[in-house]
């Protein structure tokens, strides 16, 4: 894919959504971290409500820290493995009130020290609570830079750096929440809207369509 259509994508994608935001619900890098940690195999819904209910009592790594592993599963026992995700979160906030004042930390290496932040985790912070040019990519990104061609890849490290690369600069800030959500509710994994694609003209994907062609078949 060339320069030129990588462009073009933008442009729809920022037309039809001129300020993408994260699903998620916060109101400071401390309570977008504990989402996003939570949001690992699970839903941003399901997230939301569980966070919705734990930061009305806690939303600082004190008070987190003061519920104990046990007393934060009570608030997220409904998110997939919470179990690991409360001893996670726990032990990332005395961490951050021992290492960083209890402020959440702007660069990578410190982010990927704390329990239960990975390199997509990271990503996210830095881009959605710091506004760094990163990219998080998930599985998402990951399908829609490779199905479109914008930025395909074998790995998620391959595709992060050549999204990095190729999308123009005016993009880089925003582009992690166009793709997701691209990739959340258009270009979905199994049956592709592609007849409802703002940039099905500009794909690359040799079987555009042809899913949601075959949907249309009686079964026999």
């Amino acid at each position: 894919m060339n320069k030129q259509k990588r462009t073009e994508i933008f442009q729809r994608l920022r037309a039809l959504n001129p300020n993408p935001k994260t699903e998620l619900v916060y109101n400071s890098p401390f309570e977008l971290l504990i989402a996003v940690v939570l949001s690992a195999q699970a839903t941003d819904i399901g997230v939301n409500k569980a966070t919705k209910k734990l930061y009305k009592i806690a939303n600082t790594p004190e008070k987190i820290y003061a519920l104990g592993v046990d007393g934060l599963k009570e608030y997220i026992k409904t998110i997939g493995l919470f179990n690991t995700k409360a001893e996670n979160v726990i032990k990332t906030c005395r961490m951050l009130i021992d290492l960083h004042h209890s402020e959440v930390p702007e660069n990578r290496e410190a982010l990927e020290a704390l329990p239960g932040v990975g390199r997509k985790t990271a990503n996210v912070v830095l881009n959605t609570a710091f506004g760094h040019p990163t990219m998080a990519v998930d599985t998402h990104i990951f399908r829609v830079s490779n199905r479109t061609k914008i930025a395909p890849g074998k790995n998620v490290i391959e595709v992060e750096k050549k999204l990095i690369k190729f999308i123009p600069d005016e993009f880089i800030i925003d582009a992690h929440h166009w793709l997701i959500l691209h990739g959340r509710y258009t270009c979905i994994a199994r049956k592709p809207k592609c007849a409802e694609c703002c940039i099905y003209d500009l794909c690359e994907w040799k079987d555009r369509g042809k899913i949601a062609d075959a949907s249309s078949v009686t079964k026999r």
